[in-house]
């Protein structure tokens, strides 16, 4: 079936249409106009001159942990908690989500340890039933000095919506908590009756498993992305050191870099850089590392991440227009094309024919962007 979305302001992937159309035919785009067509046109629906844009696409969201656990102590319903983050997802104008699921935890009780595979199997029945508004994907954060990561990894890392592996130390004391006092701030307000003696022995504790799992971990998670041809991605790079060892394992993308000699030293060596757009949105990163917005101010960002705010994505994206000075199409690019081609994903991303109708209306607003539609597709969905 053919839909036109009319009058509306083409954000294309070089340039932006003031005032175009665009054709869907069989949930693809079949045509883009220069100008408006007339209104009386069979199936066109009036944009009223607001942004279109192709749909986001999320590789790093761990947003589903807060509806599998929206309360401390309280698991929810596997599939109900799914559908919910989907849904959020889908109004934050993600039309291609990689949920994030963490194989491992330092911490000795977590959400993430008690839902891996529940929570893995509710992700995939919600694909094969076809109750989700975005399409989703698989990417596995392989928590390295976990000692269990090896046998949890194994039962899914060859199902085919795996299509993200990464390499993640949250160890104190070294990348995104080089800072160890910063490591106490977060995590001892999660840790109900710490004092400085209990936390001393979970920061040596922690250290000890890094230093008899983390590097024997690395070399197979390494060796296992290899075998299934799955992307690799590094995690809190923080020195040129760990940029060295990236690029010997191959690895394509690297997270939420701390530093931006981090940063510089993956552009040189050809790594995608990806940030938090939470980090834009509040100004600055929670942990006190590199501000995704100087990076972005010296050319050194590739693509933004929601994180674990999904409103954030849409919302950095603008941002970096207004302050940043990045013109909007290289400024969507970062939540569309550039982790689109980061992962593989060559056939969404940009307005362009022939490539997949996602996409979504948005309405410009001082403060924030305002979502409007969303199509998948073809198929709206918000």
């Amino acid at each position: 079936m053919k839909t036109i979305l009319n009058n509306a302001r083409l954000i294309l992937a070089d340039r932006i249409i003031e005032r175009g159309a665009l054709e869907i035919d069989n949930g693809l785009i079949s045509a883009v106009h220069e100008q408006p067509l007339p209104p009386d046109t069979p199936a066109c629906e009036d944009l009223h001159g607001d942004d279109l844009l192709p749909g986001l696409v999320e590789i790093h969201t761990d947003n589903l942990e807060k509806h599998l656990m929206p309360r401390n102590g309280v698991l929810w319903p596997m599939l109900p908690a799914v559908v919910t983050h989907d849904a959020q997802c889908a109004a934050a104008g993600i039309t291609t989500v990689f949920d994030a699921l963490a194989v491992g935890d330092l911490e000795g009780e977590s959400v993430r340890l008690d839902t891996l595979h529940t929570a893995f199997a509710a992700i995939n029945l919600g694909m094969e039933q076809g109750v989700f508004r975005a399409n989703h994907l698989f990417h596995l954060r392989c928590e390295l000095a976990y000692p269990g990561l090896l046998e949890e990894l194994q039962p899914l890392i060859s199902h085919p919506a795996v299509r993200l592996i990464s390499v993640m130390d949250h160890t104190p004391g070294q990348r995104q908590y080089r800072d160890i006092e910063q490591y106490k701030k977060y995590y001892g307000k999660k840790k109900v009756g710490w004092n400085e003696q209990t936390f001393l022995e979970a920061v040596s504790e922690r250290q000890r498993m890094q230093q008899r799992y983390a590097g024997q971990h690395k070399q197979a998670v390494v060796q296992l992305a290899r075998q299934h041809g799955i992307p690799l991605a590094s995690h809190d790079d923080t020195d040129l050191s760990h940029i060295s060892e990236a690029v010997q394992d191959g690895v394509a993308i690297s997270e939420f870099p701390t530093t931006r000699e981090a940063a510089q030293a993956a552009r040189q060596h050809g790594l995608h850089t990806v940030m938090g757009a939470p980090n834009v949105v509040r100004g600055g990163s929670h942990s006190g590392n590199v501000a995704a917005l100087e990076l972005a101010q010296h050319g050194l960002l590739d693509i933004l991440s929601s994180d674990y705010v999904p409103a954030s994505l849409l919302h950095a994206a603008y941002l970096l227009v207004a302050q940043a000075g990045w013109s909007l199409p290289q400024a969507i690019a970062t939540v569309s094309h550039n982790p689109a081609q980061a992962v593989g994903l060559s056939d969404r991303g940009r307005i362009a024919v022939g490539l997949r109708a996602d996409l979504l209306q948005v309405r410009p607003h001082p403060e924030v962007p305002l979502v409007q539609q969303v199509w998948n597709g073809g198929r709206r969905v918000f």
